[in-house]
């Protein structure tokens, strides 16, 4: 744990990778409450070498890391669209973004992007608008404090999501949902 939480409190990183627009979010655990640190973006729509936004996402986490001393950092996993071409550079900028975290020794927890919208709305295909609204209740924001791109709401949704996971270990059973636990199961579960 870094010098600025106590054992009670832990900072999470949240990361919404992207290569024109990065959103970041940080949030304070303590206990079972979670609270808003700070949420922005990483905007590098002017920039057009690609290897140069590459490096300034680099320098930009790294900074943000040095900011706050998260103690874990959440990333929100690349989708899986049809273009190749924006896969690859979505993944080489979460690639960066987690190098800038191995740097600085902090562990690192993927989730994709139905999974955080599942935690934070209760609905795998929920739209940003619909994220960004429930954060803002969770975490009791004013509507001034809502950023521009949504892009922060992500990062933030990817923190919120993690700090939701803490405690939940992940079951040993390996079960895919319902259906794969009664077909495990069916001399426990009568009348199906």
């Amino acid at each position: 744990m870094n010098s600025k939480t106590t054992a009670a409190e832990k900072i999470i990183l949240g990361i919404d990778p992207g290569t024109n627009v990065m959103g970041y979010g940080v949030i304070k655990v303590t206990g079972n409450k979670a609270e808003m640190v700070s949420m922005g973006v990483i905007n590098m729509v002017k920039m057009t070498d690609p290897y140069l936004r590459l490096g300034h996402i680099f320098e930009r986490v790294t900074g943000i890391i040095e900011s706050y001393l998260p103690d874990e950092m959440a990333i929100e996993a690349p989708f899986f669209g049809k273009n190749v071409q924006s896969m690859l550079k979505l993944g080489r900028a979460q690639g960066v973004a987690i190098a800038a975290a191995i740097e600085r020794d902090i562990p690192i927890h993927e989730y994709a992007p139905m999974k955080i919208k599942m935690a934070i709305t209760g609905n795998g295909n929920a739209s940003k608008e619909q994220v960004a609204g429930m954060l803002q209740r969770m975490l009791h924001l004013d509507a001034a404090e809502m950023p521009k791109y949504m892009d922060a709401t992500d990062a933030l949704g990817a923190a919120y999501c993690h700090f939701m996971q803490m405690g939940r270990p992940e079951t040993t059973a390996g079960y895919k949902g319902w259906k794969d636990f009664i077909n495990k199961n069916k001399s426990r579960v009568g009348g199906l």
